[in-house]
């Protein structure tokens, strides 16, 4: 049984990975995995997608392929050894993104929002992408349009364009306060209690391009001056920027590039702006894929000196997702629980506010679930886990700002059993 569960774990990845070489003129290759050569490939700018069994998962262009050759890096190419035998995969429902959505998807359901719940809700736009999309944010109060001076919650999504789950969650959390608010006592008393701020697509230009040339693209579009495109947005905040050569590159082509200067990409900079001219008690970036809640700091393994009232928070969000659909969610200390990360917004927020500041990591755990494509038919379950984590932390937020008193007291409960596995990068 064990090994006709590994062969379909192996074979649903091939589909995935498969399909998205096709669509991409992307390769899926594998390297032998020995001390130090993943985070040499990352400084030669290469994608890395896992590690797993010994071997280290890349996504490559043909220019890449050339390049690993000049190397003389003996690589395994996957995805033509995969394509015998497979099932065919059935186009998406909603056309090339599926149920996932676009920009102008997203701009169109967050402006149905607005004009449906006129009384709880505003849309604003806090910046412009470098392509010149909009940069929406959607709040969710009573008396929306009126500034009341309440506390804030801000929950962002989308800094990576090719975790195309990372919008859906932000923007089901929205839709799920405006339609229960008249019929649910607990909805109505978060609504009422403070302002929760939604900025579901971080990276729209990113997100296009996922969408539309290159399935596993991860960084905005920015031109850079070796000719290379795209600076990691989640690496582009001002709080430790640039601390070493790990948390970051400093290579324009790496895919974790993190610019020329602390918030030179105009989306960070409105993420910065906007989050200054707000009083938020706490925040919640998603990303994908690794399952797994992670707390300051991450530009270094070490504390800080919130650390027992973060990981208070983030057991108790945990111990709130697991009985949904029988899900496990880690959490750790970002750089100890996943890896070493420099100006990315968690830290930034924690640094500049003292506020809980939490990524989570979604579904599914690794690259042989799934990876970052994860289906249609998976949105909906992955938001409904994270409902009660958000709300508690909503309610914790607005009560109390910061963990230690409501919210510690709260989240002193029985925590649900850590567990390892291999994650992805991102």
């Amino acid at each position: 049984m064990k090994n006709a569960l590994r062969f379909l774990a192996f074979l649903g990845l091939a589909v995935l990975l498969f399909s998205a070489a096709v669509a991409d003129r992307t390769e899926v290759v594998s390297v032998a995995k020995s001390a130090g050569r993943a985070a040499w490939l990352a400084a030669q700018g290469f994608d890395l997608l896992a590690e797993h069994e010994g071997r280290i998962f890349l996504a490559v262009s043909p220019e890449d392929l050339a390049r690993l050759s000049d190397l003389r890096l003996p690589f395994r190419l996957e995805t033509a050894r995969l394509r015998a035998g497979l099932p065919a995969e059935p186009a998406p429902a909603g056309g090339i993104n599926g149920d996932y959505h676009s920009y102008r998807e997203l701009e169109a359901e967050l402006q149905t929002l607005a004009r449906d719940f006129p009384s709880l809700t505003k849309l604003s736009t806090i910046g412009q992408s470098l392509e010149g999309r909009n940069l929406y944010a959607l709040k969710v109060s009573d008396n929306a349009a009126v500034d009341e001076k309440e506390p804030g919650f801000l929950i962002l999504g989308c800094h990576h364009a090719r975790e195309w789950i990372s919008v859906e969650v932000p923007l089901l959390l929205a839709r799920y306060l405006v339609e229960n608010y008249a019929t649910d006592a607990a909805v109505r008393d978060i609504v009422n209690r403070g302002e929760t701020w939604v900025v579901p697509l971080v990276n729209p230009d990113g997100l296009e391009y996922s969408i539309h040339v290159y399935r596993y693209w991860r960084k905005n579009r920015r031109l850079n001056t070796d000719g290379s495109f795209g600076i990691d947005l989640n690496r582009n905040y001002g709080y430790k920027w640039g601390y070493d050569e790990v948390g970051s590159s400093g290579t324009p082509a790496s895919e974790v590039y993190r610019g020329a200067a602390p918030f030179s990409e105009p989306e960070a900079d409105a993420c910065r702006r906007f989050f200054l001219e707000h009083d938020f008690r706490a925040l919640v970036s998603y990303h994908s894929y690794a399952q797994i809640i992670l707390y300051p700091w991450g530009y270094i393994d070490a504390p800080t000196d919130q650390d027992a009232a973060l990981a208070a928070l983030a057991r108790k969000m945990a111990e709130l997702m697991l009985p949904v659909n029988g899900r496990l969610y880690d959490y750790d200390r970002a750089a100890a629980g996943l890896y070493t990360t420099n100006g990315d917004t968690t830290d930034w927020a924690f640094a500049v506010a003292g506020i809980p500041a939490f990524t989570i990591e979604l579904p599914p755990l690794d690259i042989l679930h799934g990876g970052f494509f994860n289906k249609e038919t998976d949105i909906l379950p992955i938001f409904q886990e994270n409902l009660p984590a958000l709300l508690f932390l909503t309610r914790t937020a607005f009560a109390a700002g910061m963990p230690g008193t409501d919210g510690e007291q709260e989240a002193r409960t029985a925590a649900p059993p850590r567990r390892g596995g291999d994650r992805g990068k991102d």
